[in-house]
């Protein structure tokens, strides 16, 4: 049997309510974190481009500590982008500054649309946590 936990940060117990998933999945070391989008905790969707993209990664920041883990701990991550050429250099930027750079693999794929009209963008990833000894 595997040791398999659900993750539902506090903030995010409206997602499991509107849309039925959880969040992560901890199985063992291995945190699952399902797509982080730019909305708030209301699940409203935020209209300019820097700040959803800014979103993301908060929103991806919580799943991950209510896991035990941390930006360092990813090691693989999917982004799915629509009108990827136009706001390719806006997500970089705010990528770096508040991601590590060359820390884990990253595909970034180019979509038509996400779940909700005004995403621009959604972040998938893989956590591990560094210390093999300890869970996430």
């Amino acid at each position: 049997m595997t040791d398999r936990e659900v993750i539902v940060p506090s903030a995010m117990q409206n997602i499991v309510a509107r849309a039925g998933y959880a969040p992560a999945v901890k199985v063992g070391a291995i945190v699952f974190c399902a797509g982080q989008v730019g909305r708030t905790a209301d699940l409203e969707v935020i209209a300019d481009p820097e700040a959803p993209f800014l979103a993301c990664w908060i929103n991806l920041r919580t799943v991950l500590q209510a896991a035990g883990c941390t930006f360092e701990d990813i090691v693989d991550m999917t982004t799915y982008h629509v009108q990827m050429s136009t706001h390719m250099p806006v997500f970089r930027e705010v990528k770096n500054r508040v991601f590590p750079r060359g820390t884990c693999a990253w595909t970034s794929i180019g979509v038509s649309e996400l779940a909700h009209p005004g995403l621009l963008v959604e972040i998938k990833c893989v956590a591990v946590k560094r210390d093999s000894t300890a869970a996430c």
